[in-house]
């Protein structure tokens, strides 16, 4: 067995951004970053505009200004402002080249075809410059900035409706078992229904990897050696679900060590999940995760959650941990450092029920981990622990 850290560095240094380029329609690319600099094909605005509703002025020396028309997003006319003279004007409208300010329209009070100002104002308030976000030709994103929502958003303001991004890994899911059967099928004695892969699959989506393959083996050296061989090949990611440990129908170390992928690490000192493998052959990352349930998604956050961060090259590539206080009491039997299923609430954290690697229960429940060292024994109401935050 290795330490954790010794196993989380392994995945940071043998995963390396994979670099390969695509291109996405602007509206299916969040969560990509940009493999290359995207320049303004405009200025935005591209109008002088308005930032609120009120009135465009010619600005003269006196409180009161005869209106001669109205405004609103989306026209294009032009109208010619002497001085003295108003537009009524609306928020994204363009504002006349003869007006030199626009207030508020809190700040008038209006009579006909005149309006009066509270107070006098500044000239060159509330318009949008041409160009004040960003002018035409200069850099509007640079490579490698991750398209939020927000960046979507900017870019389509510019017209702009495709990106080039580096492509996300394709992933294959390999679930292991004889006794593993499809929900709605009838349930015969000794079977159990499929559910890591679902939950694996899920887990993808919700961190935005939605190029994933889903393969069912049965317990069986020729199919599991089969399948490997084909996923390994035609996969950035191999996650294997089950089938690692040393029982005698636990057939995948045997086919990863027969396919030549070469191991970096096989058991790590952690419960759950100390069964987990990692390696690599060619440009594929292959984990094989622990088949209970619990264990297998634990596994996932800390390792193959690294490894993703890495493949995108994200410079954060672990989930955020801070310290809180325990609301539990909670005693840890053994060595092996513990991640435990908790709930945390923003300033305290509880140690949930229902630890075992198998029980998913008190996992659809949790939004957090505590992470218990080798060195600790015990918690005590009051402590301060480290706490892994999830992407819930």
């Amino acid at each position: 067995m290795i330490a954790i850290n010794e196993a989380l560095d392994l995945v940071k240094t043998k995963c390396s951004p994979l670099l390969k380029e695509t291109t996405k329609p602007l509206e299916k690319a969040g969560g990509y970053k940009l493999s290359t600099n995207i320049y303004a094909p405009i200025n935005m605005p591209p109008f002088r505009q308005s930032a609120m509703d009120g009135y465009a002025l010619n600005w003269h020396d006196k409180l009161t200004y005869t209106v001669i028309g109205e405004i609103k997003a989306g026209d294009n006319h032009q109208p010619i402002l002497k001085k003295g003279e108003a537009v009524r004007i609306f928020t994204g409208a363009p504002v006349p080249d003869t007006a030199n300010t626009v207030v508020m329209q809190e700040k008038v009070s209006s009579i006909d075809n005149t309006i009066k100002l509270d107070d006098s104002v500044e000239i060159y308030t509330n318009i949008r410059t041409i160009g004040e976000q960003v002018k035409k030709s200069q850099l509007a994103l640079a490579k490698d900035t991750k398209l939020t929502p927000a960046a979507i958003g900017y870019l389509s303001s510019l017209g702009i409706k495709e990106v080039k991004v580096y492509q996300k890994p394709t992933i294959a899911i390999l679930t292991t078992g004889n006794e593993l059967i499809e929900p709605g099928l009838h349930l015969e004695y000794g079977q159990i229904y499929e559910s890591n892969s679902k939950m694996l699959l899920s887990t993808l989506y919700s961190l935005k990897f939605y190029d994933v393959n889903i393969y069912k083996v049965k317990d069986d050296y020729n199919e599991t050696l089969n399948t490997l061989d084909k996923v390994i090949k035609e996969h950035d990611l191999v996650i294997i679900s089950g089938g690692i440990s040393v029982g005698d129908y636990d057939f995948v170390g045997q086919a990863l060590n027969a396919l030549q992928v070469e191991e970096h690490f096989y058991k790590v000192k952690q419960k759950p999940g100390k069964p987990l493998f990692f390696g690599t052959k060619n440009d594929t990352y292959v984990f094989a995760l622990p088949g209970n349930p619990a264990a297998s998604l634990t596994c996932f956050y800390i390792y193959v959650f690294t490894a993703l961060q890495r493949l995108m090259g994200n410079e954060f590539y672990k989930l955020p941990r801070i310290q809180a206080k325990s609301k539990s009491l909670f005693k840890k039997h053994g060595d092996r450092p513990q991640f435990l299923k908790a709930t945390y609430n923003g300033n305290s954290v509880t140690i949930l029920e229902g630890q075992s690697s198998s029980m998913l229960q008190t996992y659809a429940i949790c939004n957090a981990l505590v992470f218990i060292p080798e060195e600790l024994s015990k918690i005590k109401v009051g402590d301060f622990v480290e706490v892994i935050l999830l992407p819930v």
